[in-house]
């Protein structure tokens, strides 16, 4: 019989992984997302000096049917997809479309100015100009360096 010897730091380890894995999931698991059949839009995020870029994936999904509410520090978007009824004499419709409600808050990395938000819905991506805050644009930290004495 061979002799196994025990790491408890593997234990630790694998839980680490674990648990990043669960965050790099917008803090829902797959298996919660698939037993529901719900999906969250697809989101793109880019940073400039002077506002934050936000895209999203709604394919689909008419503008009515998308409530979009936007804090200084984070965007709450939700909707729905509604399905298309079509009856058929003859055939079988095999769908891989996800329908129904879905909802997202995506965290914004710097504080904005929530009454400047401009969006526009184009070709099923909804693109919101998220100007950032005085505060965030003009921010300068003064940083002290300390001399070794040798």
């Amino acid at each position: 019989m061979t002799l196994i010897r025990w790491n408890p730091w593997q234990d630790l380890n694998t839980l680490q992984r674990q648990l990043n894995h669960l965050f790099e999931e917008d803090m829902l698991p797959s298996t919660v997302l698939e037993r529901t059949l719900t999906r969250v839009p697809a989101a793109e995020l880019h940073e400039t000096a002077e506002a934050i870029h936000l895209k999203l994936e709604l394919p689909g999904i008419d503008p009515k049917d998308v409530d979009l509410q936007v804090t200084d520090k984070a965007v709450y978007i939700s909707g729905e997809r509604k399905s298309e009824t079509k009856t058929e004499d003859k055939g079988v419709i095999k769908s891989e479309f996800q329908y129904g409600k879905f909802q997202r808050v995506i965290p914004l990395p710097a504080r904005i100015q929530n009454t400047n938000v401009t969006a526009e819905y184009k070709d099923g991506i909804l693109n919101l100009t998220l100007p950032k805050a005085e505060a965030e644009k003009n921010k300068v930290v003064k940083i002290n360096i300390e001399s070794a004495a040798g």
